[in-house]
């Protein structure tokens, strides 16, 4: 007797839409796209599966079993690389992260992005030093200026973290002059946007590292202390021109919830020259090495 359709259990189903997700996905990915030559004998288009796995360096077997929609594990580190791989866009890294079970919140700071919008804003804002932080202190986007101004966080091997720079690059360290008190503040506001990540694992690895890397950061950890991100005067410290006073200005993005753009404004008139000086000598050297 035929009892109708055998139902399909939610995990079931979940992995099965994955792997039909994930094809459709690869499909639509041509070589070019991905800066690979066409090559012969293709029947379809897009990506081979063997392909999309060197780009996201994960194992062909590995790849080719999540596209079989087999009950396999895998975390928010290798769905970034896949989702990178097949150029997805917001949503639909938010359906993958679902459909493969994975909570969105672990993997939110790492596949973190601002739009074009966001840059453009960052870009119009020519005389001022201005960047896209989210709450974990990670620098998202930044302008010329900013560059200008703290070049090891904008630098190709920068962590792209700024508490991570601060606290255990020296030649970040010592730009900050009044670090004494910003330090403590920022730490402060880091344990306070925790609080809303307790079981990411992103937020908690960080802390993890800069406890073991910085006894600094280590000791303001433990004193628990919370604050609201600091909006005050920041004093930074150039080799060729002296010292420039920036009052900081913290913008909130509504369409990107946890994200800031935080401007530098010149506080007085010395620090606006200095600050139009470095931008028209962008090959100044800004750390003195001899101290």
């Amino acid at each position: 007797m035929d009892h109708g359709p055998v139902p399909v259990t939610a995990p079931s189903a979940r992995r099965t839409e994955l792997a039909a997700f994930l094809r459709s996905r690869r499909d639509r990915v041509t070589p070019a796209d991905v800066g690979m030559p066409p090559g012969l004998r293709r029947r379809t288009p897009g990506l081979r599966r063997e392909e999309v796995a060197l780009l996201s360096g994960i194992g062909v077997t590995w790849y080719t079993w999540l596209e079989q929609g087999r009950p396999i594990n895998v975390s928010g580190r290798v769905l970034d690389a896949i989702a990178d791989t097949l150029q997805l866009s917001d949503p639909e890294r938010d359906h993958l992260y679902h459909l493969a079970d994975v909570p969105i919140a672990a993997v939110a700071t790492s596949a973190a992005r601002i739009t074009p919008t966001v840059q453009a804003i960052l870009d119009s804002m020519s005389g001022f030093p201005a960047a896209a932080l989210n709450s974990r202190w990670d620098l998202l986007g930044w302008n010329t200026p900013c560059a200008a101004l703290w070049p090891r966080l904008t630098a190709p091997d920068s962590s792209r973290n700024v508490l991570w720079e601060l606290f255990t690059t020296p030649e970040c360290c010592r730009r900050f002059v009044n670090r004494d008190t910003g330090l403590p503040h920022m730490v402060a506001s880091f344990r306070a946007a925790f609080g809303q990540h307790l079981e990411d694992p992103s937020w908690t690895e960080l802390i993890r590292r800069l406890a073991a890397a910085s006894p600094e950061f280590a000791r303001l950890w433990a004193t628990h202390d919370v604050a609201t991100p600091p909006s005050a005067v920041m004093t930074y410290r150039h080799a060729a021109i002296g010292d420039l006073s920036f009052s900081l200005t913290r913008l909130d993005l509504t369409a990107t919830p946890e994200t800031l753009i935080t401007v530098w404004t010149p506080a007085d008139e010395e620090s606006k020259h200095r600050m139009d000086w470095l931008l028209a000598h962008p090959g100044a050297p800004s750390v003195d090495h001899t101290h």
